[in-house]
């Protein structure tokens, strides 16, 4: 048998030769395809405002391959504040961002060229917690409270105060206000310096877990309201920007269809945090329809996130929906004829 195996290449000379050849043919495949593979993936940087559970969307469109599905090697940076964000946008060191559409539309008032084209969030994203003992029937009974929320701007602090206002409360008189760094609101809450915050997510299902108590969701105040979107500059590559929406999209449709699997990555996301409250916060957002289920923007969710800022003065006057949001990328992205 040793013999019988040496001899066996050389048995039939003309199959080796052949089989060498298909060898040699599919090793110059794999050398001549590989470039154009690589060159088919666009490097992209996107500027979000913070790590948050409420921006999950986005998570789920880089770490499920949707991005890359799309050609783009998409990387996010925290900039730690909506101006932050949307400044590494306008400079050029961001092709993305990833905040309130209302800062965009500031920018945009001022003369900085900038567009918003994709929603992330479409229903107000915060609640009001309480300590278990605190008294909390209507918005009323937080007079004389001291109440915890993020530092401005940001679209929480914003409804909040325009909440007080609509039930004749004026912040710094009948309600104490106390900002603090955005994702550290829970701390004072929690530490009993304050019987209320306005929580974001994960802090919610955070205080929730250690006893504290949901006392109002701002989805009341609006049912449609675009709190995060993608802002881009309006230089934008026209490719790049509807491969960015399509992946985002795709992104959306996976998280309403599998909810195990979007859980998954945003433990994965967020890993130093409790795996019980990922879970909670993540089924409370997409239960409640806080995630929005298409990148699409109505004009109704846009008119109503602009109205708080013309409300507060941050906006002169109430936007074009047209001048602020481009609906080519949206329209590419849903399939919808130009």
């Amino acid at each position: 048998m040793p013999t019988q195996q040496m001899s066996l290449p050389n048995a039939n000379p003309r199959r080796s030769s052949f089989r060498g050849l298909l060898q040699c043919v599919a090793a110059l495949l794999i050398v001549t395809t590989a470039p154009v593979a690589m060159a088919e993936s666009k490097k992209v940087v996107l500027s979000q405002l913070f790590q948050s559970i409420q921006l999950l969307p986005v998570y789920v469109a880089i770490d499920g391959g949707f991005f890359d599905k799309e050609g783009l090697a998409v990387t996010k940076q925290t900039a730690g504040s909506a101006n932050a964000a949307l400044s590494a946008l306008l400079s050029g060191t961001a092709d993305f961002s990833l905040h309130g559409p209302e800062w965009s539309a500031i920018a945009a008032e001022k003369g900085a060229s900038v567009q918003v084209i994709a929603s992330v969030v479409s229903r107000p994203s915060f609640w009001i917690a309480a300590a278990p003992d605190a008294k909390f029937e209507t918005v009323s009974d937080l007079k004389g409270q001291t109440v915890a929320t993020g530092m401005m701007p940001t679209t929480s602090t914003s409804m909040f105060m325009k909440l007080l206002r609509q039930n004749g409360l004026k912040a710094g008189g009948d309600v104490k206000v106390t900002q603090v760094q955005i994702g550290s609101e829970p701390g004072p809450l929690l530490a009993g310096q304050t019987k209320f915050a306005v929580l974001y997510q994960p802090g919610l299902d955070q205080a929730v877990a250690q006893g504290m108590k949901v006392v109002y969701s701002f989805s009341s105040m609006a049912d449609a309201y675009t709190v995060a979107a993608i802002s881009t500059r309006r230089d934008v590559d026209p490719d790049t920007a509807t491969r960015f929406v399509k992946g985002l999209q795709a992104a959306l449709v996976s998280m309403q269809r599998d909810v195990p699997g979007t859980v998954a990555i945003a433990r994965r996301q967020f890993p130093t945090l409790d795996p019980a409250v990922v879970d909670a916060a993540v089924k409370r957002m997409v239960s409640e329809r806080i995630y929005s289920t298409s990148v699409d923007i109505s004009p109704d969710a846009f008119k109503n996130s602009m109205a708080t800022q013309v409300e507060l003065g941050n906006l002169k006057a109430m936007p074009a929906y047209d001048a602020i949001v481009s609906r080519r990328y949206i329209r590419a992205a849903l399939g919808d004829k130009p």
